[in-house]
Formats: structure tokens, sequence, C-alpha cells
């Protein structure tokens, strides 16, 4: 709700900027890439539960990182078996939208030094066995990036890496 008040009214203390009819708008006076894609996360998730709402579906409006409280457990198993919403969120789909980095970076928790030691030696282990384009972890363990999990070295690699996080070499069936 933050981010949309702010646009209104008077002066926000930002810098006066150009716009695209020959005005002037304001910029944000902080923020910058990570405030402006989770501006658009929040825009993109209301705009998904208006859809929702307008297929009969009874959702809750995000909060303000844009998540939407489906409930849990049976709650949301209920939910996600209801033809009703599968129908509505498969309508709705060309409003969903993929959660900035800076929120998902937010909701994970913090890593102790050996939690990130054992992230950087998995990066390692990996890139050693097969998957060459594995990611190294930033300084904080997190912020791995995209790799190719589907060639066959990258299968090999983790396999035989899978052990350092905890994950057995010949790990039997899931569940479900």
């Amino acid at each position: 709700m933050a981010f949309v008040l702010a646009g209104c009214g008077g002066s926000d203390g930002g810098v006066e900027v150009p716009t695209a009819g020959g005005k002037k708008g304001s910029a944000p006076a902080e923020g910058g890439k990570d405030t402006d894609d989770v501006a658009a996360y929040v825009k993109a998730q209301r705009a998904y539960v208006k859809c929702l709402r307008e297929h009969g579906v009874d959702a809750p409006d995000p909060d303000a990182k844009g998540t939407i409280d489906f409930g849990a457990g049976d709650q949301r198993r209920a939910l996600k078996q209801d033809p009703k919403y599968r129908a509505a969120q498969e309508k709705c789909a060309q409003y969903a939208s993929a959660v900035p980095e800076s929120i998902e970076k937010g909701n994970q928790p913090k890593l102790s030094a050996a939690q990130i030691k054992v992230k950087r030696e998995y990066a390692a282990c990996m890139q050693k066995n097969g998957a060459a384009d594995f990611p190294d972890p930033g300084p904080d363990g997190l912020g791995q990036g995209e790799w190719d999990q589907s060639a066959a070295g990258a299968k090999r690699a983790a396999r035989i890496c899978g052990p350092i996080v905890g994950v057995p070499e010949h790990a039997g069936p899931g569940e479900g």
C-alpha cells in the first residue's frame, strides 16, 4: 500500500525527472531497482487477486510484499483441489509474476558460517563433477543463479555431491 500511496499528492522528497509526456514527475528518493521490482510485483499480485475474484474465488489481498495468504495445510490443499479455483488460476495465469530476487532473498534465513561453507563445498563439487555452470554462492551463501540442471553431467554431479547437503546418494522413491 505504501508504494501506491507514495505516488499520490505533493512532493515526496524525490528528484524531479522528465516523463514521456514532457511533464515533470518525481523519482523515488530512495530505493531503485529493488523497490521498482517489488512495486511491480505487488501491482501484478493485486491484478491476479482481482482476476481470481472475478472468476469466483474469494482470494485475500496481497500483503505489502505481494504475498497472498491462501491459508495452510488442509485449507490450502482443499483450495488447490477446488475445480473453481483451478479454472480461475488458469484464466488468471497471465497476471502471475515471478517473485523479485530482493523479496526472495529477504525470505531466506541468514546462514551461519558453517552453512555458507557447506554451500561453497557443494558448488565446488558440482563444478568439478560435471556441472561446470553451477554458480558459486554469494558472500551470504545465497544467490545462486541459473544453471542447466537437465544435462547428464549435472545429474551425475547432483548424485555425487548430494551427500554434502544431506541428500542421500541413492534416494528412494518420494511420497506423493
